[in-house]
């Protein structure tokens, strides 16, 4: 009299039944909706990381001190001058400021096919690759751009007196400032002296407590040709790196990398192992706006050539000037969720297209988008 029938109990299921499909339901669509958000938000958190080193890295390419390389280079003999053997050592060639390297078939109007596991170390780039930077970064992504950067750090040091030979000067300074002249690398060896009329990168032979000693060390091919004055000459850290996108395959992700070049004091070159700075970072694409007047004395201000690193480097017959009225530089990214986000974004048929190159995603589910800005090299703008 108090039990249930069958047809109760069989009634009551089907009722659970549909009340929990509905649950499932609905927290599969919330799962869903927090996958994609989550992809989202971590592909604008990176673009925003990423845009933000390049760019400020960018900016300093032509720092050499009170003005800038180009100021120096409109002398006449020019007056950005460097002791170090660049020959041996073309990671070293402070006389390029900036220069890029374009991978083939990836101009604007180009298509490129992204990979799920891209290929590394394989493609050609104009102008090609130094030995000594294709050796540094094997791990680069095949059909992504390289831009490789030199200057001297914002931050220098006064120096106030100068002993020794002319040509092996020593420059002493504070020692209260020996950090501001490291700017975070332990024992920096390269360095750049610099007034309003020259200035001169070297490889020191011997650093102190408050001075920095130039001559005879074996990155150097060439003794001091400037002379500096007590009161007007400041010492600065050089810095030489290197960006690109590589591949980590232990994580099966790429990354925007960095890779520089050091050297102790009277020491070898030190090839920095390669840091992975930001990840989902999958192409690198960047067009560079070179001066209206590229064979005159001085530059026109207006920046109205725009090209590929292959095109400035066939601009004039010497590359050095020629990246010289480089004033702007265009950047794109194609940037992607570190993690699956959604399965319709696979055929999300939104294209990918950044600097004029169209890219096509594997359908691996991941959320991508493409970012880009234009950069202006405030040390060449036109005046300083």
């Amino acid at each position: 009299m108090s039990g249930m029938s069958l047809v109760e109990l069989m009634i009551a299921m089907v009722i659970g039944l549909i009340v929990m499909l509905g649950v499932v339901q609905v927290f599969s669509a919330s799962r869903a909706a927090y996958r994609l958000s989550e992809g989202l938000a971590r592909v604008q958190e990176n673009s925003r990381f990423a845009m933000d080193s390049l760019q400020r890295e960018l900016r300093m390419a032509g720092h050499f001190g009170c003005v800038n390389d180009q100021a120096h280079s409109l002398q006449a003999p020019g007056s950005l001058r460097t002791t170090l053997n660049i020959t041996a050592n073309p990671a070293l060639d402070f006389t390029h400021s900036i220069q890029g390297y374009e991978a083939t078939n990836t101009e604007p109007n180009q298509a490129v096919t992204l990979s799920a596991t891209p290929s590394t170390g394989g493609t050609a780039y104009s102008p090609a690759l130094p030995a000594d930077l294709a050796d540094a970064i094997k791990n680069r992504v095949d059909g992504s751009d390289i831009v490789a950067l030199r200057y001297l750090m914002p931050d220098g040091v006064p120096v106030t007196s100068i002993t020794g030979d002319p040509q092996r000067p020593v420059f002493n300074f504070d020692g209260l400032r020996m950090a501001v002249l490291k700017s975070g690398v332990n024992n920096p060896g390269l360095f750049g002296v610099a007034d309003c009329l020259s200035a001169t990168v070297f490889q020191a032979r011997a650093v102190g407590a408050s001075s920095v000693s130039a001559g005879d060390a074996p990155l150097n091919a060439a003794l001091f040709s400037s002379l500096y004055t007590t009161g007007q000459a400041m010492l600065y850290r050089a810095e030489s790196i290197v960006f690109y996108v590589g591949y980590d395959a232990a994580n099966a992700q790429t990354s925007l990398y960095r890779v520089r070049y050091t050297a102790g004091p009277n020491g070898a070159l030190v090839v920095g192992t390669p840091e992975a700075l930001v990840e989902g970072v999958e192409n690198l694409q960047m067009l560079y706006g070179q001066d209206r007047r590229l064979t005159a004395v001085s530059p026109s201000g207006y920046i109205d050539r725009q090209g590929t690193a292959k095109d400035v480097q066939g601009s004039l017959a010497d590359p050095a000037a020629a990246w010289r009225r480089v004033g702007a530089v265009q950047l794109g990214m194609v940037i992607s969720s570190p993690d699956p986000s959604a399965a319709q974004q696979a055929t999300n048929a939104a294209a990918l297209t950044t600097m004029g190159v169209t890219f096509t995603a594997p359908n691996d589910g991941r959320m991508r988008a493409v970012y880009q800005t234009t950069v202006a090299l405030r040390n060449r703008l036109y005046g300083n």
